[in-house]
């Protein structure tokens, strides 16, 4: 077991999707901001691709839902961290998260009725409300 989860080096998005490493595209670049010479020196921003249009690892309908939700190519790019390795980490766990959102199918929501219980209860809770409504009141007979 690889440390990204998947089998033999790849990446397990869902249980039934790992994406293999050899699949992503990682390039390495100069991460932007301050940092002086170590910014300047050394290549920690991460940039990871991800072709969902030509991936022989997806299936039809997963193919079909990722590039409704994120197009035709994802790209993740990290530069959180100094080192280059907790950088591509990042990037492979961004990468797994955004994959699973797009490809997560929602319940369909079945309607349903208050149960009589339930019923009961709110019509006591209002009646509860209204008799303590009704004692705040001065009486106007006295």
């Amino acid at each position: 077991m690889s440390p990204t989860g998947g089998p033999d080096g790849g990446v397990r998005v869902s249980p039934s999707l790992v994406v293999p490493l050899s699949e992503l595209q990682v390039r390495f670049g100069p991460s932007g901001g301050p940092g002086g010479q170590h910014a300047n020196k050394v290549n920690t921003r991460v940039e990871l691709r991800f072709d969902i249009s030509g991936s022989p690892s997806l299936g039809p309908r997963q193919r079909a839902r990722l590039l409704e939700r994120l197009g035709p190519e994802l790209r993740v790019v990290v530069d959180d961290e100094r080192s280059q390795i907790r950088n591509r980490q990042l990037a492979v766990e961004r990468f797994r998260q955004r994959m699973a959102a797009a490809l997560h199918v929602e319940k369909a929501r079945r309607p349903t009725r208050p149960s009589r219980g339930a019923k009961e209860r709110r019509l006591t809770a209002k009646r509860q409300l209204s008799e303590r409504k009704r004692n705040r009141r001065p009486d106007l007979d006295e």
